[in-house]
């Protein structure tokens, strides 16, 4: 199984603790966001993995060389899809990085800065199985937490749009968001390969959530409401106490 975890943002939102260092590489429970998304990924069987590199991307890879000198047996394949020239953006990582993650089979994509107790392996089975026997080609976690911007999915819980609350912009504009059920996008999907084929025609730099609201009237981009998933963003200072009180309760073991 293969995984691209996103580690090129600039984490603007965590500094001063990233005026030195990338996101990625910001300590938490002992260990870097980074060390802890290739404990769990190695856990649940993802033994592929992609990770795009841009702001400090260089100490990112030496930080993965690091990691195998210190779990030299832990079975993981890592490569780079570097973005030095480009930030750009996740829609365009993901783009930028097709030559790594198409091998015909679906794929996890997961921000390093998202930590769950989901069920990584059984998350990427049921999106795998759908895929075959229905027309979704995107699987993304979602939870009924706060946030300033959220998804819009039908009945199905297919994807129609996406509202910011604080702002009123709604996407796409004009769209009747009456009997349509908001949800926080929780940073994990799995892909289908297919994807990697329609973004040949977008340009370099794109956020996935735009690339799936152009195409949610074509494809069918579905949300998984998980019931009692704990999922913490730790891309804010304020949420590292709880991000440390969670990997007490829940990834100590890693």
């Amino acid at each position: 199984m293969k995984a691209l975890i996103f580690a090129a943002g600039l984490g603007t939102r965590l500094r001063p603790l990233t005026d030195d260092r990338p996101k990625a590489l910001v300590e938490v429970g002992g260990r870097s966001l980074l060390e802890w998304q290739l404990l769990r990924l190695s856990s649940f069987g993802f033994k592929d993995i992609v990770i795009n590199v841009h702001h400090f991307g260089q100490m990112v890879e030496d930080a993965v060389r690091e990691f195998f000198e210190k779990n030299p047996h832990c079975g993981l394949r890592v490569q780079f899809s570097e973005e030095f020239d480009l930030l750009r953006d996740t829609g365009g990582g993901i783009r930028h990085a097709a030559s790594l993650l198409s091998d015909g089979e679906p794929f996890l994509v997961h921000n390093v800065d998202i930590l769950s107790d989901l069920d990584l392996r059984r998350f990427y089975n049921s999106c795998c199985r759908k895929m075959r026997s229905s027309d979704v080609i995107g699987c993304v976690v979602v939870s009924g937490r706060y946030s300033d911007r959220r998804l819009l999915f039908d009945s199905n819980m297919r994807l129609r749009g996406w509202e910011n609350i604080k702002t009123g912009e709604i996407k796409p504009p004009f769209l009747d968001t009456s009997g349509l059920r908001p949800c926080a996008f929780g940073g994990i999907h799995v892909l289908s390969p297919k994807i990697l084929e329609v973004m040949k025609s977008w340009e370099e730099k794109f956020s996935i959530v735009d690339f799936y609201l152009s195409n949610a009237a074509d494809w069918h981009f579905e949300g998984r409401f998980i019931r009692k998933l704990e999922l913490i963003d730790v891309g804010r200072l304020e949420h590292l106490p709880l991000a440390e009180e969670f990997l007490k309760r829940k990834l100590v073991q890693l």
